[in-house]
């Protein structure tokens, strides 16, 4: 595995927000230091888009118990590409698993091994066809797919401006691979403690972007909470992140007038939204693995304003209970500008696709990736 040498960093200076979303408006300084996420706003009904309905359970499985946690997906021609839960980067042709390459070390497969084996996340394809990767540990690497020859551009990990690279999520790359974008879910928290991050909802997370060139490294955005999935725009001046835990999608811009700024795509979602990937009719697909139904209860919206509650029942129960407590309710979005949705699949209780993180649009399918199930869903667009 080669190494990017060279790396420099420069933060983005940008004036201090004095509107909405002023920290000094947005945010309330809990007793512990920390700040606790505001109140979430009552969720939208879900009627009209958002009606819900059975179209995902139109899917089926692929490679069902032969993959762990295919959380994104790529493709170069007929060919997909996927991370997974064992930290391996894998090429999928016809019925057949390749491993292409993993940036750890073994043993994988336990929460106290996730550091040190990796946990590829985020995967796009680059513009001279190689793959660029986020590992939630290890960092963000470009990887020749043919060879399995691996580059690390950031070290995951490092101190950047003062925080942490704890929890490198997705990753976005512009057109001439000049830039890739990644976000940075937290400083705090890992991802094996993602469901802390949700629970405690800390504004610490941050957008960065990689210059390939002259491998400088630069925050574009900070003091986001678990910013998660990110899509550029096609004039490539901004990029859509997923908010998760503010159930919501923001505009950061990163280059052009408004460069430094950020403003909201779309807010108040019904759901807690994962990566963004672009549709064939010009808009973006939105994957939701939990749900705030309207009519009906949302345990993370209750929590979101009772922080002495998510303390306590972070000292009763492990992640693993704590996770079968958020009701499995998967539901895909396509969204157009002036964040108007124009359709969503649905399905209740996950019962076909369940815990879904990502939706690739191939050849009239949906590819539906997943950060914990056992295989990766396809749906047939003609179908529904």
């Amino acid at each position: 595995m080669n190494e990017s040498a060279g790396l420099r960093f420069r933060r983005l200076h940008r004036p201090q927000p004095r509107g909405l979303f002023s920290s000094r408006r947005f945010f309330a300084a809990a007793p512990t230091g920390r700040s606790w996420c505001c109140r979430l706003k009552e969720p939208p009904m879900m009627k009209g888009c958002w009606e819900p309905n059975l179209k995902l359970r139109e899917a089926q499985r692929l490679f069902e118990d032969q993959l762990v946690g295919p959380e994104s997906i790529a493709n170069i021609g007929d060919v997909l590409f996927s991370g997974t839960a064992d930290g391996k980067i894998v090429k999928l042709v016809g019925r057949r698993i390749h491993t292409v390459t993993r940036f750890g070390k073994l043993p994988c497969g336990s929460r106290e091994d996730e550091p040190t084996c990796g946990r590829p996340l985020g995967i796009r394809v680059g513009p001279n066809g190689t793959l660029f990767v986020a590992d939630a540990y290890l960092g963000l690497f470009e990887v020749n797919p043919t060879t399995g020859e691996a580059t690390r551009l950031v070290n995951g990990g490092q101190i950047v401006a003062g925080r942490k690279l704890s929890f490198i999520n997705d990753v976005a790359v512009t057109q001439d691979g000049k830039k890739v974008y990644f976000t940075d879910s937290s400083s705090r928290w890992q991802r094996r403690d993602y469901m802390h991050l949700i629970m405690e909802a800390t504004p610490d997370g941050r957008v960065l972007e990689y210059n390939t060139e002259t491998k400088e490294l630069t925050v574009v955005m900070e003091d986001l909470r678990f910013p998660n999935g990110i899509q550029l725009l096609p004039d490539e001046e901004s990029v859509l992140v997923a908010e998760t835990t503010m159930a919501r999608i923001r505009r950061v811009h990163v280059a052009g007038l408004n460069k430094g700024g950020m403003d909201t795509f779309m807010d108040n979602l019904p759901g807690f939204p994962d990566n963004i990937r672009p549709s064939s009719t010009g808009g973006y697909w939105v994957a939701m693995s939990a749900v705030r139904p309207n009519p009906g209860f949302s345990m993370l919206d209750f929590l979101s304003q009772r922080p002495w509650i998510k303390k306590f029942i972070f000292k009763l129960f492990s992640q693993d209970i704590l996770m079968k407590f958020v009701p499995r309710y998967s539901l895909v979005a396509e969204l157009h500008d002036g964040g108007v949705c124009t359709r969503s699949f649905h399905d209740p209780n996950g019962l076909v696709a369940a815990y879904i993180s990502e939706v690739h649009e191939h050849d009239g399918n949906l590819y539906l990736g997943s950060f914990r199930s056992p295989y990766i869903a396809k749906l047939d667009l003609s179908k529904v």
